[in-house]
């Protein structure tokens, strides 16, 4: 049985490409309170009408696993967010990283900015598109190179390049304007191991 997992997760990192190989390799034990892929802040900031409003956005999936999930409600910027480091004042190097690998389900398109330490606040950032999978699980690697991030006229474009937010990379700031029904069961970033702060 061992053996057939092993097989299994090398095909899916075959199957993704090299520079997602890292980010599938499995993971080391979660964090002794709810985490997924040991990132323990999933937080719905209140930007937004969202289910929930604020808060954890963890749930109970099985026996010691979590899913985070939230609902975006009306045609309106909504805002989830992910703490790299799991505290709000950690940052992460991921000048080297490849990308990151996702699991996730979503009913309708998002964006992930990618948000510095050194320039947090406001909209204008770099972003890339989450695709709709129509409510299926899917996995996909999001590629950090910067010919696939861009910038939304509508929320503005930062002022560095996305190389400084690669240097001290805070959080994962997921945003839509649209209805829409997200879960992430899995994220691993390429050559990234967050921390367990409790």
């Amino acid at each position: 049985m061992r053996l057939k997992t092993v097989i299994a997760s090398a095909l899916v990192a075959v199957s993704l490409g090299s520079g997602a190989a890292a980010a599938a390799a499995p993971a080391s034990h979660e964090c002794a309170t709810p985490s997924i892929d040991r990132y323990q802040q999933w937080l719905a900031s209140g930007e937004g009408t969202t289910v929930p409003a604020t808060g954890s956005i963890l749930v109970p999936e099985g026996r010691h696993r979590y899913a985070a999930k939230i609902k975006f409600v009306n045609p309106e910027w909504h805002v989830m967010v992910l703490w790299l480091g799991n505290r709000f004042e950690a940052q992460a190097d991921l000048l080297r990283s490849r990308g990151f690998l996702m699991t996730y389900s979503a009913t309708d398109d998002l964006y992930v900015q990618l948000r510095p330490a050194s320039d947090w606040s406001g909209g204008a950032k770099w972003l890339t598109r989450i695709p709709s999978t129509h409510g299926k699980v899917v996995s996909r690697f999001f590629s950090f190179h910067p010919d696939r991030w861009t910038t939304l006229p509508e929320l503005g474009a930062p002022s560095y390049p996305l190389s400084e937010a690669l240097d001290d990379a805070r959080g994962l700031v997921f945003v839509g304007k649209t209805p829409n029904d997200l879960v992430v069961k899995g994220l691993r970033v390429d050559g990234y191991r967050p921390p367990c702060v409790y």
